[in-house]
């Protein structure tokens, strides 16, 4: 037996599905009420008279819960006192028709920092390859220092084998010399 000792549960009771009438007559019933929003801002308040009584009278077969839909259910004291949070964010509830797909995204605050952060990497490798960056001039500096140095290297190389091949040349004409004698 569940809690409170009643019998049974909601599970069994039946369900209750909307027509499409009902929901075109719904869907009718907001545009009526924004156009009549939409008049009211033009032409001032009491242009139209009252909106609730045409919108009742376009709706009658609806009951007044309906009515309560539209607007949001107030707790406690909400309903008397009007206030005005800059922090509160009141949930909407969008529907899919109302959803803009094809427009711009907004990214977050990360998706943003690491988009800027790519670009940021990538016009640093452009720089850094034509050689603006201290970095690359670093390097470039290094790389000419090691390049007189190897130049060096190979000329003093160049330089001994030359050498040697003379002492080898002239040992041998001391040796071809002194051989024919």
């Amino acid at each position: 037996m569940p809690k409170g000792g009643r019998k049974g549960g909601h599970k069994g009771r039946a369900r209750q599905y909307t027509s499409p009438e009902e929901i075109d007559a719904q869907l009718q019933a907001e545009k009526q009420k924004a156009r009549e929003e939409e008049e009211q801002e033009e032409g001032g308040e009491g242009a139209l008279g009252d909106p609730k009584k045409e919108k009742k009278s376009l709706d009658s077969d609806e009951s007044d819960e309906d009515d309560e839909d539209y607007q949001q259910k107030r707790k406690g004291v909400e309903g008397l006192i009007d206030i005005e949070n800059p922090n509160r964010v009141v949930q909407t509830a969008k529907k899919v028709t109302q959803l803009d797909l094809d427009g711009p995204k907004e990214l977050s605050r990360r998706e943003r920092e690491e988009i800027e952060k790519q670009k940021a990497k990538e016009r640093y490798m452009k720089m850094h390859l034509a050689g603006k960056t201290e970095q690359a001039k670093a390097d470039l500096a290094r790389l000419a220092i090691i390049r007189k140095q190897r130049e060096e290297a190979a000329k003093k190389k160049e330089e001994e084998r030359k050498a040697k091949d003379d002492a080898s040349v002239a040992g041998k004409r001391l040796q071809s010399l002194s051989l024919n004698k």
